[in-house]
């Protein structure tokens, strides 16, 4: 088939993007034809695909989603395509990749009514609306089964539109048989022993990711648990404000940014704690990569993918509301906890059970479904 692939941008170390990409990428090897169509590419590009770059007008990020949007649809309008799938919420589409959280419910829980009077709220809501509004003929690709009720309850979105994934998390994340090796290689490059405490928080998007509750965090412990500590932050965004916060705790040499890293599966290996507390998260495809490679993880429930957690019994979950002294303190918990052992190999043995890596495969498997009850496949 002729496919069309849509999203506002492409980043190399986005969670959104690297789902984007093994999808193509599956489509690709299944001899279908993909059309990208974006207003910003960062990285390599395959010669394989073909690109399409809109240029959009407006300052502000809503303005040039809304340009990107109109310019598409007339684009698409043009351009003859068997079934167009979008990776962020846009109007005219086939399929709908559901990465992000319900934004509506997101307004009412979190902002005033005047809020609503914004032309970013009205932006963003409309494209929201285009996708799940009733009568709309979007099928969508659901990557957390707790934000349908939140979709529906907001538009009233049919059932029989929603598709459940399963993670899709590369099975280079699992925990080789030369984990060990790995381990100490980069513990030695931060001249860590095996007395010493690596924490990491991994994703980019800080603010989100409750990168200022996992220094507060820090900065609570006991000195002879702190004075051990080391935080390795990875992820692509701006490391400014938080350095800031790491210096009023007094905490800046514990904390350092590597950045984007293509090898994160080691640093996954050498690392003692994942610290996930993350504000709102769709999925949080890192807290299922550290379960299979034997990271413990800490993480906050209002993560789609934190149910794991408990499902494999390696690590913690907080509740909400969150309480950043209960956090705090299930941290010095779990540091001094004699199950860090116990939570890493149940791990590892749910990594060997489980379908946790099938997402791609399972999207291109709906993708052809559909094109076969519109006969453009045999």
């Amino acid at each position: 088939m002729n496919l069309a692939f849509c999203l506002f941008k492409y980043f190399p170390f986005g969670g959104l993007q690297r789902d984007f990409l093994r999808i193509a990428n599956e489509c690709l090897a299944r001899k279908h034809n993909i059309t990208i169509y974006t207003m910003q590419w960062e990285g390599e590009k395959n010669p394989a695909f073909q690109y399409q770059m809109l240029d959009v007008s407006g300052m502000q990020n809503h303005a040039k989603c809304y340009s990107f949007s109109k310019k598409l649809s007339k684009t698409l309008a043009t351009n003859h395509h068997d079934l167009v799938i979008g990776f962020n919420k846009l109007p005219d589409l086939d399929l709908y990749y559901a990465a992000d959280v319900c934004y509506q419910a997101r307004v009412k829980e979190k902002h005033h009514a005047l809020y609503r009077l914004l032309p970013r709220y009205k932006t963003l809501r409309s494209l929201e609306e285009a996708v799940f509004k009733a009568g709309s003929k979007t099928k969508i690709l659901l990557i957390s089964k707790t934000q349908q009720q939140f979709f529906q309850a907001c538009y009233q979105t049919e059932d029989e539109r929603f598709y459940l994934l399963p993670p899709g998390i590369n099975k280079d994340r699992i925990a080789p048989t030369d984990a060990e090796n790995i381990r100490k290689k980069i513990r030695n490059d931060f001249h860590l022993s095996d007395n010493d405490i690596l924490l990491l928080a991994i994703g980019s998007g800080f603010k989100t990711k409750g990168l200022d509750r996992t220094l507060c965090a820090i900065a609570s412990l006991p000195d002879d648990l702190k004075s051990r500590t080391t935080l390795l932050v990875i992820g692509q965004d701006h490391p400014a404000p938080f350095m800031k916060l790491a210096k009023q705790f007094n905490i800046e040499e514990r904390i350092s940014f590597l950045g984007g890293l293509n090898n994160v599966p080691d640093y996954l290996l050498a690392g003692d704690f994942l610290l996930h507390p993350a504000y709102h998260e769709n999925t949080g495809t890192v807290i299922v990569e550290a379960i299979v490679a034997g990271l413990p993880v800490l993480t906050t429930d209002v993560c789609g993918y934190a149910h794991y957690v408990n499902d494999a019994n390696a690590g913690r979950v907080i509740a909400s509301p969150f309480n950043q002294n209960e956090f705090n303190q299930v941290l010095k918990e779990m540091i001094r906890s004699k199950q860090q052992r116990i939570w890493r190999e149940n791990g590892i043995a749910f990594a060997k059970n489980h379908d946790l890596y099938s997402l791609p495969e399972k999207v291109v498997d709906r993708i052809e479904e559909i094109g076969r009850e519109r006969g453009l496949l045999s």
